[in-house]
């Protein structure tokens, strides 16, 4: 496998479905005078592949729709074929009548343990009499040799995380300057504070020898005035850090650092100062070894 080559372009498994949308109507009683209220169920994407490792979770948008002539309130349940997860089990919501319909949607992620086996499973939505069904593809974890990048999809960690962003935000292969803050990248959540740390554990020991850091770095804001000024790389061994390279007065993007070959649990960036004074932000963490 190329060095890096996973964390460079975005998993193909994540988007394979992205414009398929399952959509189920069935007609329910009314709950007020006049007729009949129908609501539509759907969910985008229509069916999910799902790649099992901690920053990996993928994501339904769940739809309920009401295109009957009065308003009502409607709950939908979600249930996931054991061993997958869900983020929420219930979606309550006021479903405004038709003229135009207006969806009311909820994004509903899916995980699995690493050591799911491969295959299909379902993730059902039901409101009332009508459902919904979504597979879910588990698929094969790609295999990390020598270069790869180690971090890609593991578990990350930060001293604290922006709302507008997610701690896996960093580890998660897309180095997209253009989508910082709305898919991608970590933004600490503690302005003009710091150090700051944001790091990765590893699924089991490993020696490494390189991390690459990048930090913000596009058009409108340039890693010289937004990105990582100063920063350790530290190692997790036996349960102690040590720092195995320092970074001072960066203005790159980009900051490749190589230092002895040493075992390492986790890995993490503990961050002095931002070329802003104001935040930590990283657009992607990347570790390899032997």
């Amino acid at each position: 496998m190329p060095k890096r080559r996973i964390a460079r372009t975005a998993p193909p498994f994540l988007v394979l479905c992205a414009t398929v949308v399952a959509t189920l109507a069935v007609s329910a009683p009314a709950n007020g005078a006049g007729g009949r209220t129908e609501i539509t169920l759907s969910a985008e994407p229509g069916e999910l592949d799902l790649i099992p490792l901690p920053c990996f979770p993928s994501t339904i948008q769940a739809t309920m729709t009401n295109t009957g002539p009065e308003p009502r309130f409607a709950d939908m349940t979600l249930t996931a074929e054991e061993p997958l997860s869900l983020s929420r089990d219930i979606f309550s919501s006021y479903l405004p009548a038709t003229n135009p319909d207006q969806p009311v949607s909820a994004t509903v992620e899916v995980r699995a343990d690493r050591d799911t086996p491969p295959g299909t499973y379902d993730v059902l939505l039901e409101q009332g009499r009508q459902r919904l069904s979504v597979p879910v593809h588990v698929r094969q974890i790609p295999p990390k040799g020598p270069g790869d990048n180690l971090a890609w999809g593991e578990e990350a960690f930060a001293s604290s995380t922006h709302g507008n962003f997610s701690v896996c935000g960093g580890v998660d292969g897309n180095t997209n300057q253009a989508q910082w803050d709305t898919h991608t990248g970590w933004n600490d959540g503690t302005p003009a504070v710091f150090p700051d740390t944001y790091g990765v554990r590893l699924p089991e020991e490993r020696h490494v020898d390189e991390v690459e850091t990048l930090t913000l770095d596009s058009a409108s804001y340039p890693a010289s005035r937004f990105g990582l000024r100063d920063w350790d790389v530290q190692v997790l061994d036996d349960g102690q850090w040590q720092t195995v390279a320092e970074v001072r007065g960066n203005t790159s993007g980009l900051v490749t650092t190589r230092f002895e070959p040493t075992t390492a649990e986790a890995v993490r960036l503990l961050i002095h100062n931002s070329n802003d004074a104001r935040y930590s932000r990283v657009m992607e963490l990347e570790v390899s070894g032997g």
